[in-house]
């Protein structure tokens, strides 16, 4: 004969309250999605960017010292990746800044900055019209970022390309006076062009800082001349109202 031990064995309820399980199965579900889609988007980011970013091509650069200053000349080559057209076909302004700086070498202390300019340029579409329309600041101090920017110049164009080919281009800009240098001293000239996403709304900054596709710059340096040299372009004007 068999004896069947009937003891029943019981726990006390628990006293935390009890979960919502629906609730915590959507939380679940959302949070699945979300990073499925992050991924997606990652995915697609590596698949269509560059290993490296291209460095637009200097075509021109030279520096004249003329009795009217110090002057530069240069041209860049822009070709935009397809983000970044893509952003301007948007109606996304894109801002890109020239950059001089004038040092003077100080062998007992650090280099001396004679002067320092900047200019800027704001790039939009206008899908109305389906132009290009070009803004030139040569404010350095503004404050407020783009917002704060006051504008002398504008200029229309009828395609990227145009539009592009001026603002890749100073002619005979004017980075610091001559009173400003000093016959014979090593003094030398250090400037950049830069498409500058700090300028951009907030927004549109998430994810482009470091993104080879967004990274447009060229940096350069070029030697003071050490004397005063005859600017032909002044001379023949000079001569011209003369006459």
């Amino acid at each position: 004969m068999f004896l069947v031990d009937t003891t029943v064995f019981s726990t006390p309820a628990s006293t935390r309250p009890r979960l919502d399980r629906r609730r915590h199965a959507s939380a679940v579900v959302t949070l699945a999605w979300w990073r499925l889609l992050a991924l997606v988007w990652l995915l697609g980011v590596q698949a269509t960017a560059p290993t490296h970013a291209t460095e637009p091509g200097v075509e021109q650069m030279r520096l004249q010292r003329t009795s009217e200053g110090l002057l530069l000349s240069a041209r860049v080559a822009l070709e935009p990746t397809p983000a970044v057209e893509d952003a301007l076909l948007k109606g996304v302004p894109l801002y890109f800044v020239w950059q001089a700086d004038v040092l003077r070498d100080r062998w007992y202390w650090t280099d001396k900055r004679v002067a320092s300019v900047s200019r800027t340029w704001r790039l939009a579409y206008q899908p109305l019209t389906r132009r290009w329309r070009l803004s030139l600041s040569n404010d350095a101090t503004a404050s407020g970022g783009a917002a704060g920017l006051q504008y002398a110049l504008h200029q229309n164009f009828d395609n990227l390309p145009a539009a592009l080919a001026s603002v890749g281009r100073v002619a005979r800009w004017k980075i610091a006076d001559e009173k400003q240098l000093r016959d014979g001293a090593d003094q030398r000239v250090e400037f950049s062009f830069r498409l500058d996403l700090s300028l951009l709304p907030r927004p549109f900054q998430i994810g482009m800082v470091n993104h080879p596709e967004w990274v447009i710059e060229v940096q350069r340096q070029l030697d003071v001349p050490r004397q005063t040299e005859p600017d032909p372009v002044a001379d023949d004007a000079a001569a011209n109202a003369a006459r």
